[in-house]
């Protein structure tokens, strides 16, 4: 058994966090990256490039390089690998000790080269996200995650987000015993949104991309239904996405456009400030990994709606101590309106909301990390929370 350190990490993701599509589990990714780096481990990220972007560029202490599209970004990325064996190619003089092969519905198939070597991490399953793909592309896709994926990995380490998460992995046949959870950290919010004012008037917020499987359709068409029992209600979304112009469209469908400010991909700042001032946070998502947005804006003791059915928002919403959980669209109106009209209650689950944001951080999840490569490079696998 290896009882030498880990010294270099391979992390494989289609994006990273400066493409326009990115998300929590590119911040998830790039964090602890950033706290690996920080610690004297060499990180290099393999992506997709997008506009704009640098082919090659070091962020955070992670050395990134960015070839290929959407898709192409696993075949160029799996030559890259052959190549590197055969001491060729941009990722020769990585020599990683582990590699993270980050499955957002798709593997780069990296145990096909590095072995054991590999730790599979995942954020949730995709099967309600297939779909968008088209039929053909979404047979391929569920069939390679839930069929290809388990049994090609049967023998490296998983890692996930959350305990939901983790029992869908194990439903796919993943070995329960090879499941680690760490779950996500949080960015300490910026000095002085912590102590502005919270609005006068109700407004309730969504932090998220803006795709179709985030469901913010739901969130617009409770604030149509609520708008006229709750005096001065307004919607802020947060976030970008290519489902954008289609949410703009509908909340002027609904006759709420006044009600509703689209704000787009705004800077940390911005978001704090819209997050500090809300009353409720709203994440009607149909799947969630865990939902870092909760956190944040439980930072600001702001609770959060969101479905039981997500699988991740069960594990990061404490029903009824740090938000409400739901089964269906009535439910999550009832509960919005609920709390936009009861302030002890929404005060309540704020703080404690906001009590409990504090036992997150990335530092914490890194080492949680860090703990399963060292146990992965020592030949060993690590299962349940870590």
């Amino acid at each position: 058994m290896s009882t030498l350190p880990v010294r270099s990490v391979l992390l494989l993701c289609w994006r990273d966090t400066g493409h326009p599509q990115g998300g929590g589990s590119e911040m998830y990714l790039q964090r602890i990256g950033a706290q690996l780096a920080r610690s004297g481990v060499r990180v290099t990220l393999r992506t997709a490039r997008y506009p704009g972007a640098a082919a090659r560029e070091t962020v955070d202490g992670v050395e990134i390089q960015r070839v290929g599209g959407r898709y192409s970004v696993y075949v160029w990325a799996g030559l890259a690998m052959v190549a590197a064996v055969l001491g060729l190619g941009p990722l020769r003089r990585v020599r990683p000790d582990i590699v993270v092969d980050t499955q957002n519905g798709l593997p780069f198939l990296s145990r096909l080269v590095y072995g054991r070597k590999v730790v599979v991490l995942v954020h949730h399953c995709h099967r309600e996200q297939w779909p968008v793909a088209g039929p053909a592309m979404g047979r391929i896709g569920w069939f390679v995650e839930s069929q290809l994926s388990p049994r090609l990995h049967r023998r490296n380490q998983y890692v996930t987000v959350s305990l939901p998460s983790a029992r869908d992995l194990a439903l796919l046949g993943v070995d329960s015993g090879r499941i680690a959870v760490v779950r996500n950290g949080v960015d300490a919010a910026p000095a002085g949104t912590l102590t502005a004012p919270r609005s006068t008037t109700p407004r309730v917020v969504v932090l998220s991309r803006l795709v179709p499987h985030k469901q913010i359709e739901d969130a617009l068409e409770a604030i149509a239904r609520l708008r006229n029992r709750v005096p001065g209600l307004h919607l802020d979304v947060l976030g970008g996405g290519w489902w954008a112009q289609r949410l703009v469209d509908h909340a002027q469908l609904l006759g709420i456009s006044d009600a509703v400010t689209f704000h787009g991909h705004v800077d940390e700042l911005t978001k704090h400030a819209v997050l500090q001032r809300s009353w409720v946070h709203v994440l009607p998502s149909r799947k969630e990994g865990w939902g870092l947005a909760v956190v944040e804006a439980a930072q600001h003791a702001v609770p959060t709606i969101g479905y039981r059915s997500s699988g991740g928002l069960s594990d990061s919403v404490v029903d009824g101590v740090t938000g409400l959980l739901v089964d269906h669209h009535d439910g999550l109106v009832d509960a919005l309106e609920r709390l936009l009209t009861d302030d002890v209650l929404r005060e309540q689950l704020g703080a404690k909301a906001q009590v409990r944001s504090g036992e997150f951080s990335w530092t914490q999840s890194a080492d949680a990390m860090r703990s399963v490569f060292d146990v992965v490079h020592a030949r060993g696998i690590v299962h349940g929370v870590v």
